[in-house]
């Protein structure tokens, strides 16, 4: 599968009471279009997929597939128990989504193989989502990228080392890489050195300006905009996409809070986050 530029992960917007807000995940889905990704993952991770129903994720796709409408490539979030993840994968299906990002189960166990084949027998392409307690080998990649539908890997691990060894084990085969590390800019030397330029840009859901300006060489945003934002973001457990849908706000958006388990940004959180966007800005 042949990807390329910034991905973009939307977060869901929800109203104030409670239920996605279709017309604001819309209005955020048109404002990151306008900007050039090079595919949408909707209802993923940056999206609260863990905390969405499945009648709520059937819709956050359907609003992705209405907006992106065959401009770039879409993927939808799957995973969960297997009758869920199969449910998942059929909503993308029939949604004319191009594949789904297969997020890791609650308990690996030893016939994972089964439950990523039982996923790809649903006819669409599966990018599998390597992170928390799914750690593969490259062996273990190689086997499941000669499951029919499997296409991809998105690295969320962050082990140099074995995503080398991973890479050179696949040997030029056609199978997509990416680095999905949260704030993935900041490590992007380091996967492209290893012959991974690909990568999912949580900035870009809040500030695609920024975002693509990092793509387009501006160093400067590594120290003063995406090393403070990684520092910030590793002050409490689930700010990875708290401070994203934070951000959302911010630009001027009212894409709600969170859901449980997350928390919402603190005060001076909050203001140290709107200080940094600030600063990104004015770098660009």
């Amino acid at each position: 599968m042949d990807l390329s530029g910034v991905l973009f992960f939307p977060v869901t917007p929800f109203d104030a009471d409670g239920r996605v807000a279709e017309g604001m995940l819309a209005e955020h889905l048109r404002g990151g279009l306008a900007h050039g990704p090079g595919a949408v993952f909707a209802a993923c991770g940056t999206g609260e997929f863990s905390s969405l129903s499945e009648e709520e994720h059937a819709r956050v796709v359907a609003v992705a597939a209405e907006q992106t409408a065959g401009r770039v490539p879409l993927f939808a979030g799957a995973g969960g128990p297997l009758g869920a993840a199969l449910r998942h994968a059929r909503t993308a299906r029939e949604a004319g989504a191009d594949g789904v990002l297969l997020l890791p189960p609650a308990a690996r166990g030893p016939r994972y193989a089964d439950y990523v084949r039982a996923v790809a027998a649903e006819g669409v392409p599966v990018i599998l989502y390597a992170r928390d307690h799914l750690v593969l080998s490259p062996q273990e990649v190689l086997d499941l990228a000669a499951i029919p539908g499997v296409v991809g890997l998105k690295d969320g691990v962050g082990d140099i080392d074995r995503m080398q060894r991973i890479v050179r084990a696949m040997d030029g085969r056609d199978f997509t890489f990416f680095n999905g590390l949260p704030t993935a800019e900041l490590t992007m030397p380091a996967y492209r050195a290893i012959g991974v330029g690909l990568y999912s840009s949580a900035v870009f859901a809040f500030a695609p300006e920024i975002a693509m300006a990092y793509r387009a060489g501006n160093e400067r945003l590594l120290g003063e905009f995406y090393v403070p934002l990684v520092e910030l973001r590793s002050k409490v457990a689930g700010y990875a996409v708290s401070l994203v849908k934070a951000g959302v706000r911010l630009r001027g958006l009212d894409a709600g809070a969170v859901r449980p388990p997350l928390a919402d940004l603190a005060p001076d959180h909050l203001a140290e986050l709107d200080r940094l966007i600030k600063i990104g800005l004015e770098l660009t």
